[in-house]
């Protein structure tokens, strides 16, 4: 059993390092959440609408659910700060963050905790709270307590914090005359009227662990359920759902589709969803990557080859076109396919009939034939690349898939899912993306389009402590964070570092470099590092599109 004997609270040092006021893009960060300064005074004219429109017991109601919400945010940064620390001083990051919110002045007066009992006991005294203050001034002295948000985020953060539903009863409150407010916390289950308190919340833990069950079970059978479901495909933005409704409509049909755009869009995902939708969901699916195949064996796993046909041939074989009958053959990146492959695919498409390489008679097949490109296939056929009588048979019904870039509003919702799909897969107990993460998400250009997403959140939530939040580092971990203002002991913002330009000064001397020279080399690396995407390039480098492609443009001859 842990009793705190000594209950004065530690240093806050690494708590206000954590927060960060980002005064260049008008933000600020408790470690990796985006925080508010707000007025009292608005906050208290909320209070006051709130009373005068929906009453005093949903006004409470509604606060406390939302102090539970700020606490359970705080519960999570506790372990992480002060990982190596006593239990007391790890727990105490709530009580000093809420001083550093400019909630309320914190005082312990008693702090118990026995984990095999399942005992707690915490008694705190508060002074300056701001809702006494706002309540007082708006509605004069009162009888009962009234710091609703500050008692739910003790609730919320204790719960949190221990994993067990920790209430609190405000006992004596400074609006009713008292000299101080005082709390005092106990499992649900120790208080006489504990469902009651619970209910205030809706914060039952069981409700928590079955809504967390079936979070994973919906996530399971996400990832087990035949891909050509619609649900697997995600977004809401206009230029995603203009595409699907073309999909939706194709699917009534037996038309050629043609799906076009950038690696890493998904269109892979579209073909097995418009398999799904279709009347052919119940017959097989078989993709076939046209680029992964050798030119010499292409065509007999698309027609099939008989045995003896050629030297190594000792068995008949199917090919795809067979084995995808009465079903959809999904052809990916089509324009890499050999013109005499084309020429044969050709006839397929216009006769129905597939002949096995050595064969004497052709097979009748029934396939919904889907294919993919990322290439301009116009350009192929102006290269001699591709068949043009061929791209008229495929050009029939076409539909573009958007890269992510043109779907800004997806990534949040993309990145969520992915969030879910990935710690099912891998194990892993994550409560999601921070608020900072999510900022830098949105304004990667995202050259891989969705499948780097795909790659990012798996690496995000494999390299994220169990239990807590997905932030920056994790996804980008060579990413470079803008220098941001600090809050000092002193609690004055202090600004941030600068660079050592001496140093930096020292070694372009040391290499020779002039300033010029200097520029074409960050232009290259940055460049470099960007895969040559001179959008995110240029962001890199705090310029726009239209200056670093002027720089580019006006480089030294032989610059690189």
């Amino acid at each position: 059993m842990v009793r705190s004997l000594s209950l004065a609270l530690p240093r806050d040092d690494d708590l206000r390092r954590l927060i960060h006021f980002s005064a260049h893009d008008g933000r600020i960060w408790l470690a990796g959440q985006r925080m508010l300064l707000v007025h009292a005074a608005a906050l208290s004219a909320l209070r006051r609408e709130l009373m005068q429109t929906i009453g005093r017991d949903a006004t409470r109601r509604l606060l406390l659910r939302a102090g539970f919400a700020a606490g359970q945010a705080d519960a999570q940064l506790a372990r992480q700060v002060r990982a190596g620390a006593g239990l007391y001083d790890m727990f105490a990051v709530g009580p000093q963050l809420h001083m550093l919110e400019g909630a309320v002045q914190v005082t312990p007066e008693r702090f118990e905790h026995d984990a095999e009992r399942g005992h707690y006991l915490g008694i705190y005294r508060w002074d300056h709270s701001w809702e006494v203050d706002a309540h007082v001034r708006d509605f004069g002295p009162q009888s009962e307590p009234v710091c609703w948000m500050l008692l739910g985020y003790a609730s919320g953060y204790t719960s949190g914090f221990f994993g067990q539903p920790i209430l609190y009863k405000e006992v004596a409150c400074a609006a009713c005359g008292a000299p101080h407010c005082r709390i005092e916390g106990r499992p649900q289950s120790a208080w006489p009227d504990g469902a009651e308190l619970a209910a205030d919340y809706e914060a039952d833990p069981m409700l928590w662990r079955l809504a967390d069950l079936q979070c994973q079970v919906e996530t399971l059978r996400s990832t087990l359920q035949e891909s050509g479901d619609p649900g697997a495909l995600v977004g809401e933005s206009p230029a995603f759902v203009r595409a699907l409704e073309l999909l939706r409509k194709a699917a009534a049909t037996q038309v050629t589709v043609l799906l076009t755009g950038e690696t890493g869009v998904g269109k892979e995902r579209f073909a097995r969803a418009l398999h799904g939708m279709s009347a052919r969901a119940g017959a097989p699916f078989v993709a076939v990557n046209c680029a992964a195949l050798p030119p010499d064996l292409i065509e007999s796993e698309l027609f099939g080859v008989e045995r003896g046909a050629y030297t190594g041939a000792h068995a008949a074989r199917a090919g795809r076109f067979e084995r995808a009958d009465g079903g959809t053959l999904f052809l990916d990146e089509i324009g890499d396919m050999p013109l005499a492959a084309q020429a044969k695919l050709l006839r397929v498409l216009q006769d129905g009939e597939v002949e096995r390489l050595g064969a004497s008679a052709a097979r009748r097949v029934d396939v919904r034939l889907v294919a993919a490109t990322n290439v301009d296939l116009e350009e192929a056929v102006a290269q001699g690349r591709f068949r043009r009588d061929l791209l008229y048979r495929l050009n029939v019904y076409p539909i573009r898939v958007p890269p992510l870039r043109e779907r800004p509003e997806d990534i949040e919702l993309l990145a969520r899912h992915l969030v879910r799909r990935f710690a099912v897969q891998h194990g892993k107990h994550t409560i999601g993306l921070s608020d900072r993460a999510l900022d830098a998400m949105r304004e990667y250009p995202w050259p891989g389009n969705v499948r780097e997403l795909e790659n990012l959140i798996e690496r995000g939530v494999i390299l994220v402590p169990s239990g807590t939040r997905i932030d920056v580092e994790h996804l980008f971990p060579t990413r470079a964070t803008a220098a941001e203002a600090v809050v000092g002991a002193n609690g004055r913002l202090q600004p941030p570092p600068r660079p050592d330009i001496g140093a930096l000064f020292d070694e372009v001397q040391r290499r020779g470099l002039d300033l010029q020279g200097l520029e074409q080399a960050l232009i290259e690396e940055a460049l470099a590092r960007t895969g040559g995407n001179l959008t995110a390039a240029a962001r890199s480098l705090g310029l726009t599109r239209a200056q670093l492609r002027y720089r580019c443009a006006h480089r030294e001859p032989g610059a690189s």
